[in-house]
């Protein structure tokens, strides 16, 4: 996930980039929102790595606190400002990635299709809290996918837009 979101960054960023003057406030907002996330994200799964395995011996409830809340149960342990962090990664990743699908959508030069699945897919995620036993990990391959499509949408945009090599006269 760390690489995940690393890459997302910069091809989020470079997608807004791309059409920052057509996607307009609403590109913004969506950029904004979707970075955030992806950075929460980034942050959240470093703390992961490096924090909550050296913490695992002498803060065991807490530990246990973070496991529960990354499993969507319920934990009584004080995360102090790690589940509101949690709640920073699940409404950038939904309202972030449904504003920038609309409004790379709109904006009609990337891959319409990919843009518009990157909405639909946000919305998705939400899925797994209102069906029982939905393995939460499927619903953010439509994502990935959309991602794929806008990434190759835009090098392959441009790759076609480079000059052409000048001839000697």
């Amino acid at each position: 996930k760390i690489a995940m979101a690393t890459f997302a960054l910069v091809g989020i960023a470079g997608m807004y980039l791309r059409e920052v003057r057509q996607t307009g406030i609403l590109g913004l907002v969506g950029y904004l929102l979707f970075s955030l996330g992806y950075l929460a994200m980034l942050c959240v799964e470093v703390i992961a790595m490096t924090v909550i395995p050296a913490i695992a011996q002498s803060s065991p409830e807490y530990v246990d606190g973070v496991v529960a809340v990354a499993t969507n149960s319920t934990s009584t342990a004080d995360l102090g400002l790690f589940g509101p962090l949690n709640m920073v990664v699940g409404a950038g990743y939904i309202l972030g990635g449904l504003v920038f699908g609309i409004a790379l959508f709109r904006a009609g030069i990337l891959a319409r299709w990919a843009a518009a699945l990157l909405a639909v897919a946000a919305v998705t995620t939400l899925a797994p809290l209102l069906v029982p036993m939905a393995d939460q990990r499927l619903f953010a391959v439509p994502n990935g996918i959309a991602m794929i499509g806008l990434g190759w949408s835009l090098w392959r945009e441009q790759r076609s837009t480079a000059a052409e090599p000048v001839s000697s006269t």
